[in-house]
């Protein structure tokens, strides 16, 4: 089980980086060796809507050296249409109910795939077997790897013009599909001991962001943190989660998102206090951590 413990040292924790079991490019080994190369002390493992990455994490992390702690990053979406994510660590991943909700996540986001493509393939010479080679087995698939194929089609240079144009939910290549309640996804993690974290919670570049109302129902159902040092969240929306960190007793994580190859994050490039990898330690009652 999650324990804390007392870190005198000045510890670097990057707490939201991604494999190729989700939208990452490198293997979860790979990426605790980046992680390693990038002096971090600790990270934490957090694919999309999957944990399949976690055991091979944890046999690399304890190769090099490197603090892991187990996570996972769930899509959500609102009532209003508002895509959420958020951030979850050391949660049980067998609980039954988060299980469920994940799973019916992953086939929502093969079905809507498949669509996109079938879309695409009407004004662009890409087919599904083009998407298919650019999704390691067993991963949670999603726009980018079809970014990523339209990118080895020559179609767009890289993953970020595609979503730019191509695949912008404004697009008419654009699909929706199930996600989430965040209220609910909030209540499961925390029923399946794991540690609750709103990611990138004001990025209004990547669409749109959250009312304030539901920031505090997900509070009110047992939310414990925000991502705010991240490279989307611009300065005076950092302003704002700071100031409701404080009047709600949230921590405040600081990020880098990593996506090895498939974005510009760094590794490291925004990190998390060494305190509030205390608190998570104490709140993580679902999975054990990896700490030298």
């Amino acid at each position: 089980m999650g324990s804390a413990g007392t870190y005198a040292w000045s510890v670097r924790i990057d707490l939201h980086a991604h494999s190729n079991v989700s939208d990452g490019t490198q293997t979860p080994a790979e990426l605790v060796a980046a992680a390693a190369q990038a002096r971090l002390d600790v990270m934490a493992l957090t694919d999309h809507d999957s944990t399949a990455g976690w055991a091979e994490a944890l046999a690399a992390a304890r190769v090099h050296g490197t603090g892991l702690i187990p996570g996972m990053e769930i899509s959500c979406k609102t009532d209003h249409g508002v895509s959420v994510h958020l951030l979850c660590y050391l949660q049980n991943p067998q609980h039954p109910g988060l299980l469920e909700e994940i799973t019916k996540a992953r086939t929502a986001r093969l079905s809507r795939a498949e669509r996109m493509v079938e879309l695409l393939s009407e004004d662009y010479p890409l087919s599904w077997a083009d998407v298919s080679a650019q999704v390691t087995p067993g991963a949670t698939i999603g726009r980018p790897h079809i970014a990523d194929a339209l990118v080895a089609a020559g179609i767009v240079p890289d993953r970020t013009e595609a979503f730019a144009s191509i695949l912008t939910s404004r697009s008419r290549y654009f699909v929706s599909h199930y996600a989430a309640d965040p209220v609910q996804a909030v209540e499961l993690v925390r029923a399946a001991g794991g540690v609750p974290v709103f990611a990138h919670p004001v990025a209004a570049a990547r669409g749109r962001v959250a009312p304030p109302e539901v920031f505090h129902d997900m509070i009110d159902a047992g939310l414990l943190g925000l991502e705010v040092e991240h490279r989307d969240n611009p300065a005076e929306g950092r302003s704002w989660l700071r100031k409701l960190a404080r009047e709600r007793g949230l921590f405040i994580t600081g990020s880098s998102d990593y996506h090895g190859a498939g974005k510009p994050n760094l590794l490291g490039e925004n990190l998390t206090e060494p305190a509030v990898l205390e608190r998570i330690l104490e709140y993580g009652t679902g999975a054990d951590p990896f700490l030298t």
